[in-house]
């Protein structure tokens, strides 16, 4: 496999475990009493934030689970049970409660910015994007990968700042019914990766197992 058939792999595997178009209607709905100009600031900040986060995990990540002594392997595991099961919720087209809960959509609703809490983080760099993201630093080998997949992340970054710029016209051009469809494809593709991640991770814990 290429580097540049890698980096794609990687890019559409956090596309579907952020999950942005399917997260397009909590956004709608929590910013529809806003002016334009505050939707806008939202978008950049959210985006900027977004984009914080991922590179603070793939460049920290490891060293915090060494910390506490977790083993990526561990992890892998770990984090592929919190995909899977997100990646459940959406493919019933639900927003899952890891990622977004009741209480913090209520609280969102009142506060003067969800640019940061709750859009960037957790609903766009919730728990599985992030697990997402110390896995697939691991794997790489240099440097020059690592930027390659910061690379990754501030073009996903960017689809979302474009996207959510545009989230008016794209909610009505897929409607409901659309955006559903779109989100069970990202939750099929989210509950791969995340077996993928456990099978990963369980064959390094138990060498043995075939």
């Amino acid at each position: 496999m290429t580097e540049l058939s890698q980096y794609l792999n990687t890019f559409i595997a956090l596309f579907a475990v952020s999950n942005p178009i399917g997260n397009l209607p909590i956004y709608l709905g929590l910013t529809a009493a806003k002016s334009v100009k505050e939707q806008k600031q939202t978008i950049r900040t959210a985006s900027l934030a977004f984009v914080i986060i991922l590179l603070i995990s793939l460049v920290m990540g490891q060293a915090i689970l060494a910390a506490f002594g977790i083993s990526i392997a561990s992890f892998r595991v770990a984090g592929g049970f919190l995909i899977f099961l997100m990646g459940f919720h959406m493919l019933q087209a639900k927003t899952s409660q890891i990622a977004h809960t009741k209480e913090e959509n209520e609280e969102a609703q009142t506060a003067s910015s969800i640019a940061v809490v709750p859009l960037a983080i957790p609903l766009l760099a919730g728990p599985g994007t992030i697990s997402s993201v110390i896995v697939f630093a691991h794997n790489t080998q240099s440097w020059g990968e690592k930027i390659g997949l910061a690379i990754v992340i501030l073009v996903l970054a960017g689809l979302i700042f474009i996207s959510y710029s545009f989230a008016p016209a794209i909610g009505q051009l897929l409607g409901k019914t659309g955006m559903n469809i779109v989100t069970r494809i990202m939750g099929l593709i989210t509950m791969a990766i995340a077996v993928e991640f456990m099978a990963d991770g369980l064959s390094s814990l138990f060498p043995g197992w075939k």
